[in-house]
């Protein structure tokens, strides 16, 4: 309900403001704070050091920066292509077949990703597809929990794309493969952008699946980051948890501008 008078719309952005305050910037605060405290003893660190980010820097956490961007750039880039590619597919087919296969597409997502990585551990520990310990199955896993946010947001785009333009585009003579790559896909470019965007910083984020399958050597920043602090390393964490924000940040906002390009906004 909307609400006109001045006095009922300046509680309401009182009240937005306390709630995003304490609910949002109140923890990211409060992590910035503890990864830059040397010592926390009462309610304010008692001094501020960058030694923690050093550590981070120097020590073989920088590697779990490298393994996160690696598997969440190669998951995402996988599955938007297979998400285009069953979007595209299954807007050709009947209202029924398409329901079916695109619930199909969102059950990962209903199941927790700890499960997910069980049965992928379980699945790829024999013969004749033995994954277990190598990085394929950290891949597998990331891209089985995103891959329905892709395929999701690549479907709602097509959905609002007019069939007009590939009409006229047939109706000129174009061919369906020219057609797809010259008119459809430039049309979908936000909404690709936008699903990869969404994909990796699910990836950057995730864990559950991860710490189930991961390999030594191929640690990512939220396995990283869970470790530190379940052996009490708090402010290292906090560094850690930092830099994630900070990459996938940066990432977005990239994201951010290639799409208001591509529009023309």
């Amino acid at each position: 309900m909307l609400v006109w008078s001045r006095p009922g719309r300046i509680v309401l952005w009182l009240l937005f403001a306390l709630i995003f305050g304490v609910l949002f910037l109140a923890p990211l605060a409060v992590i910035l704070l503890s990864s830059l405290a040397d010592q926390w003893n009462g309610v304010l660190p008692n001094g501020l050091t960058t030694e923690h980010y050093t550590d981070v820097v120097r020590g073989s956490a920088w590697n779990s920066v490298k393994a996160s961007l690696i598997t969440g750039f190669l998951a995402s880039a996988l599955a938007l292509v297979s998400g285009t590619w069953a979007a595209l597919s299954l807007r050709l087919q009947g209202h029924a077949l398409k329901r079916l296969l695109g619930l199909l597409f969102f059950i990962p997502s209903a199941v927790p990703s700890v499960s997910v990585g069980l049965g992928l551990l379980v699945a790829f520990s024999h013969p004749p597809l033995l994954l277990n310990g190598t990085v394929a199955i950290v891949m597998i896993a990331h891209f089985v929990l995103i891959s329905a946010f892709t395929f999701g947001n690549v479907s709602a785009g097509l959905a609002r794309l007019s069939p007009d333009f590939e009409q006229v585009a047939s109706s000129l003579g174009a061919r369906p493969a020219y057609r797809l790559w010259h008119v459809t896909l430039p049309l979908l470019a936000p909404y690709l952008v936008a699903a990869f965007g969404l994909s990796f910083a699910l990836s950057m984020g995730e864990l559950g699946a991860t710490v189930m399958v991961y390999p030594p050597g191929w640690v990512t920043l939220p396995v990283s980051i869970f470790s530190l602090t379940d052996r009490g390393d708090i402010f290292a964490g906090a560094a850690l948890t930092m830099i994630l924000v900070a990459a996938t940040l940066v990432l977005l906002l990239g994201l951010e501008r290639i799409t208001a390009r591509a529009t023309g906004s």
